[in-house]
């Protein structure tokens, strides 16, 4: 698998965001850094979905900035994306079979999926969203993957859960 240059995908989050960025440019600018960098290097897709606190549980996350590929919106919290808002955890899963019913499957070729919730402040009371990345390679992501997407969201701005956080799961 090729090389995954977070340092230098920091770098290009933090040099492209203008003063006065919304959150919603900053997600944009973050999700095409992440596809034009890593499409090449086993990432599947990459976006963010946001938290829609009155909705219900099967219904609380919304499809935000990503690129180039559709994606299941709004989506539960039984799923991956689900387990990492509401645990405030990294969620890395190997691979997605796994999961069985638990696992939202958007494009049935994903096999390995890593997301990073998002929040208020940096105490991490309050969630409001998490950054998702999905791979067709199985063990696509492991904890350097976390590390690297700490620091490229933490360039564009946003709170996110430490790396030693990170929740794998896998069957070895």
């Amino acid at each position: 698998m090729p090389t995954r240059d977070y340092e230098q995908l920091a770098k290009t989050v933090h040099s492209q965001l203008k003063p006065g960025d919304d959150r919603t440019a900053r997600m944009q600018c973050v999700s095409d850094a992440i596809w034009e960098a890593l499409s090449g290097a086993g990432v599947s897709w990459g976006g963010f979905y946001i938290a829609d606190e009155g909705a219900p549980e099967d219904q609380r996350l919304i499809l935000g900035p990503r690129r180039d590929k559709p994606a299941c919106s709004p989506i539960g919290v039984h799923g991956v994306c689900g387990a990492a808002y509401l645990s405030k955890r990294i969620q890395i899963v190997r691979d997605v079979r796994d999961l069985g019913p638990n696992y939202v499957a958007c494009d049935p070729r994903d096999q390995s999926e890593i997301v990073i919730p998002l929040f208020e402040s940096p105490d991490a009371n309050t969630g409001w969203g998490v950054l998702d990345l999905d791979s067709f390679e199985t063990g696509a992501f492991d904890e350097t993957d976390a590390a690297g997407l700490v620091r490229v969201l933490t360039a564009a701005g946003f709170h996110c859960a430490a790396p030693e956080t990170a929740t794998s799961t896998t069957n070895e």
